[in-house]
């Protein structure tokens, strides 16, 4: 039976991930760059990174799909990035101070320049706060990935491909995604670099302002989660071959499954990259467009229209285009074009920067459930009743109860943790939402089951809350500073216990117990059960 990403995350092997969607002006419809007599635009070599000017004679229009491909619209990458960075501590991570290790997934290694480049900008930091993992590095690669691993920078990394599959960054907190991805195994591997559990210790070395990973966020620039995946296999069977060598090979009759089934994925790829005039003449040389090439390949590579028509027959129509020495030239020529528009010119806007609705939907229903099961079981549970009823007074929420509860809500059907249901409230309404970590503290669930009964207006710690009513306390009346420092401890183990019974400090902390009876006499008792009722009212 295979072992689901969401039984992993019940079994706390993985962490869940919600997802935050930016959509702009130009990523979702890509932009026009109105002709000037007066005004140059600037051609990049993608290779070399020199750059010549040249006046446009008309209009320059391209779509999304050219983008960080032949055209580089700057203000696009700069306004995802500074909409991420503005998000980041008030919707993203609320209440964080420290940017989270967020690896960021670029198109191509000029694409991965751009955007370490803006990134350090629109940050206002150096260049070891971002860095690129690519092959094209000036720093070895794997000394770049160990520091992202284990020290406190680089915050961000910006890779293509090398960091996709098979190494763990566990503190990786956020994903950003400005590449698509069609094919399901691939962005279900690039989504697990952000799934791996952490030790609190290991988290707090690189990144001090968070003692555990709970979650992470998938950033969606480009529309990765709502595009159409596909089981297929893997286009490139030979990385190391030129595209050059691999059109030669196949002219002089090396036409494998593995040479076909690459020229097909490099096509594909060429394909998405062409402008209007680069495919009409493509079409006029072949007498087909591309799109029928790459299909003619994979036609030579299928079983099935091999045994109704002949794997030979199929193979030779394939491969038809590339016996004529003028379109190799053409095809080649065209993949060597390495210029990119750079748009310095279209501003870009926002259009959305918000949790993707079905992450405000899942929310929703984790709250509803919640509620739900609390209205079922709220006679059946102990620590249900007591809460639900708010009689403090006559019986005590005890650690066993609170623990006997976070465990059943763990339980499936529910399998909700602390961490999930207060991720699930900021989600919905940040503003009611406190910073808190849900999860080092067990008696927090007694606040979230609070929020959600309407009992308190804002979710907030447990120990802000008992700390708040302990102050009040100490003010109603004079105590003695002996007092005051054993009234805190009893405080303390409120906190971590939502209670203190005379019997347990009998067996565990009889010092404490000897020291309340000196300062407070015969009342100590009553002390004790006034603090017990009043700090977790």
């Amino acid at each position: 039976m295979e072992y689901s990403y969401d039984r992993a995350v019940a079994d706390g092997v993985n962490v869940p991930f919600e997802v935050f969607r930016i959509k702009t002006e130009i990523t979702q419809k890509g932009s026009t760059i109105k002709a000037d007599g007066d005004f140059s635009v600037e051609y990049r070599d993608k290779l070399t990174r020199k750059s010549r000017w040249e006046q446009l004679d008309e209009d320059k229009t391209y779509t999304s799909n050219q983008l960080d491909r032949s055209v580089v619209a700057k203000d696009q990458i700069r306004t995802v990035i500074k909409t991420f960075k503005e998000r980041l501590f008030s919707d993203i991570f609320p209440h964080r101070t420290e940017v989270p290790k967020t690896l960021i997934f670029a198109k191509d290694d000029n694409h991965a320049e751009e955007i370490v480049e803006i990134v350090k900008t629109v940050f206002g930091k150096g260049n070891e706060f971002c860095k690129k993992i690519t092959y094209k590095t000036k720093e070895k690669p794997s000394d770049i990935l160990a520091s992202f691993r284990m020290d406190y920078n680089p915050r961000i990394a910006v890779t293509v491909e090398m960091i996709s599959t098979g190494t763990d960054v566990k503190p990786l907190e956020c994903l950003l995604f400005l590449r698509d991805v069609k094919s399901r195994n691939h962005f279900e591997q690039m989504k697990g670099r952000g799934t791996r559990t952490i030790s609190p210790t290991e988290l707090k070395n690189v990144t001090p302002d968070n003692e555990h990973k709970t979650h992470f966020i998938l950033v969606d620039a480009v529309g990765v989660t709502e595009s159409t995946k596909t089981d297929s296999r893997p286009f490139e069977r030979q990385r190391t071959v030129s595209f050059e060598k691999l059109v030669q090979s196949v002219a002089i009759g090396k036409q494998d499954d593995d040479t076909l089934t690459t020229l097909a994925g490099r096509l594909a790829k060429l394909g998405q990259t062409l402008t209007k005039e680069q495919k009409e003449k493509i079409e006029k040389k072949a007498g087909k467009p591309l799109s029928k090439i790459v299909n003619n390949l994979m036609d030579a590579l299928d079983p099935d229209k091999a045994e109704k028509l002949g794997k030979e027959e199929l193979v030779d129509r394939a491969c038809e285009p590339f016996d004529d020495p003028d379109f190799r030239e053409l095809i080649i020529k065209i993949k060597k074009n390495t210029e990119q528009l750079i748009d310095d010119i279209s501003n870009d806007t926002v259009l959305e920067a918000a949790f993707s609705e079905s992450s405000k939907e899942n929310a929703q229903g984790v709250v509803q459930d919640f509620k739900s099961y609390i209205e079922k079981h709220k006679d059946e549970i102990d620590a249900l009743s007591i809460i639900y009823n708010q009689n403090y007074a006559k019986r005590h929420l005890t650690y066993e109860m609170i623990k006997e509860l976070s465990e059943t809500l763990k339980k499936p059907p529910l399998m909700l943790s602390t961490s999930k249901l207060w991720r699930a409230y900021e989600q919905l309404d940040v503003s009611k939402v406190k910073k808190a970590n849900p999860d080092r503290l067990l008696t927090n669930i007694i606040q979230v089951v609070r929020y959600t009964l309407g009992h308190n207006e804002v979710l907030r710690g447990f120990d802000e809350k008992v700390n708040e009513n302990y102050e009040e306390f100490i003010k109603a009346k004079a105590y003695t500073r002996e007092q005051i420092h054993l009234l805190a401890q009893i405080k303390d183990k409120i906190i971590n216990n939502s209670s203190v019974e005379v019997e347990e400090l009998k067996e565990n902390d009889q010092e404490l117990l000897l020291n309340m009876y000196h300062e407070f006499g015969n009342a100590y008792k009553d002390v004790i059960e006034e603090l017990n009722i009043k700090l977790v009212a």
